[in-house]
C-alpha cells in the first residue's frame, strides 16, 4: 500500500524558517518525480514545488521561487520542503504528492495520484 507521510508543519514567525519532510513507502518512489501543494482556508490548492526521479528537474511556483527549496533524499526514500523567509501568506496545509506515472515537471494536482495527509504551517506576524 503506497503512504506519504508529511511532517514538519507548525507555528512560526513571518520571516522565519521551517522544513517539511514527506516519509513513501509502498513503491519505488525514487524512480518517481515528487510534489508539494498547498491548500489555504477557501482556497484552492496550488502548486508549490516539484523534482524530479533525479533530482535535476524541479520547479517552483513563482510566489515561493528564492525562498523554498525541494530536495529529496532516495537513501531514506524521504522529500523535504526547506521553506525561508516565511510570509503570512504562506499559511496552508502543505501536502506531498506522487504520480502514478513516470515523468516530471508537472505542475496540476491532476497530474499526481499519491497524496499525503498533509502538514499545516501556520506564519504569524
Amino acid at each position: 500500500q503506497v503512504r506519504l507521510v508529511e511532517s514538519g508543519g507548525g507555528l512560526v514567525q513571518a520571516g522565519g524558517s521551517l522544513i517539511l519532510s514527506c516519509a513513501a513507502s509502498g513503491r519505488t518512489f525514487s524512480s518517481f518525480s515528487m510534489g508539494w501543494f498547498r491548500q489555504a482556508p477557501g482556497k484552492e490548492r496550488e502548486f508549490v514545488a516539484t523534482i524530479g526521479w533525479n533530482a535535476n528537474d524541479i520547479g517552483y511556483a513563482d510566489s515561493v521561487k528564492g525562498r523554498f527549496t525541494i530536495a529529496r533524499d532516495h537513501g531514506k526514500n524521504t522529500l523535504y520542503l526547506q521553506m525561508n523567509s516565511l510570509k503570512l501568506e504562506d499559511t496552508a496545509v502543505y501536502y506531498c504528492a506522487a504520480p502514478s506515472r513516470y515523468g516530471s515537471g508537472w505542475t496540476k494536482a491532476s497530474e499526481y495520484f499519491y497524496w499525503g495527509q498533509g502538514t499545516q504551517v501556520t506564519v504569524s506576524s
